[in-house]
């Protein structure tokens, strides 16, 4: 195991060192001057020079390189030409939202699409099998902004079940303020026993954790189903049936296990795309995270706070795939070997 551990950081290094060159040549490429971004317009001509000058935009590629990868080890971002903070300090706001929704549609997915999928695999070829089959499909083709417009319109518009928009209500920064810890809203409202915001974020979370759900709980169900039918036709299986166990135990308790490997790649891969499908949802439901904060930083021309929100993205997607590779290690050790 530590010898799997080892290789598993070695080859996280090496796509982080991947991710940060690309992110830096991207960047550069982007349309736009960094300089004129920070100084605006009208700047004079001197002025230009001194942003050049602050940022490094007149060294040689390889220096600029060479600095951006000094200043990403040592936390230096850089910082955002529009609001004139660290990026790091922004992402710290808004990354905290982004991993709120995402995480709550990620439960989402993970308790719909499991037993969903072994409900499929159960009744092979039957009605709960086409249902799920159907419903993961629709699931996965739906478009998620025209998803998320169809449940404001109903259930917040309609209805008035749930709030159309915003993470929390308003008001209750006068009447109830939050105090923060982790930035994380339901956490802290957890943390410091404040129901009345711990309330409204749940009501305001519902919405969009759906809509952000809806793709990865069809692709669990999808796999899981693949999974578990792939997982019957093996020896052990056939062996606990001339047991006598029932399917369902089968499935339930002898199954599942061997079948949760594939699904913990899966989970990584559906968290990563989570994230980005999520900027959509945030731009429909106002929700305060990385989706608005990229949409500003692009409409700005902001070069660092473009580059942060890539870059950060880029690092969750090795994280997430880096813990699922330890994880597969621990549930399956054959997966050590590879």
């Amino acid at each position: 195991m530590p010898r799997y551990v080892a290789r598993r950081l070695g080859q996280a290094f090496l796509v982080v060192a991947g991710v940060v060159v690309l992110t830096f040549v991207v960047t550069r490429l982007l349309p736009g001057d960094p300089a004129v971004a920070f100084a605006g317009p009208k700047a004079t001509p001197q002025q230009l020079a001194e942003a050049r000058a602050r940022f490094g935009l007149d060294d040689p590629l390889p220096v600029q390189l060479w600095n951006y990868v000094r200043d990403l080890a040592t936390g230096d971002w850089g910082t955002s030409l529009r609001t004139r903070r660290p990026v790091l300090s922004d992402l710290y706001v808004a990354f905290p939202a982004s991993l709120e929704l995402v995480g709550a549609a990620l439960l989402l997915a993970v308790l719909a699409g499991i037993p969903a999928g072994v409900l499929a695999a159960r009744h092979r070829t039957r009605l709960p099998d086409l249902g799920v089959r159907v419903g993961g499909m629709l699931a996965v083709s739906v478009p998620v902004f025209w998803l998320a417009l169809a449940l404001q319109t109903v259930f917040a518009g309609s209805l008035d079940w749930f709030p159309v928009a915003g993470e929390y209500d308003a008001a209750l920064d006068t009447t109830s303020p939050l105090t923060l810890w982790t930035n994380i809203t339901l956490v802290d409202a957890l943390i410091t026993g404040n129901w009345p915001i711990l309330t409204s974020t749940l009501r305001h979370l519902v919405l969009p954790a759906i809509v952000v759900a809806a793709y990865p709980a069809g692709v669990i169900a999808q796999m899981t189903r693949a999974a578990l039918i792939e997982e019957g036709g093996q020896d052990h299986v056939r062996l606990e049936r001339a047991l006598g166990f029932g399917e369902t135990s089968i499935l339930v308790r002898f199954a599942l296990r061997p079948a949760l490997n594939p699904l913990l790649s899966l989970i990584a891969l559906v968290f990563a795309y989570a994230i980005v499908n999520g900027f959509l949802v945030e731009a429909v439901f106002n929700w305060p995270g990385l989706g608005r904060y990229a949409v500003d930083a692009i409409a700005g021309s902001d070069v660092p706070a473009i580059a942060g929100v890539t870059l950060l993205v880029a690092l969750v997607y090795v994280l997430a795939n880096l813990v699922v590779d330890l994880l597969q290690g621990v549930v399956d050790p054959r997966a050590r070997q590879r």
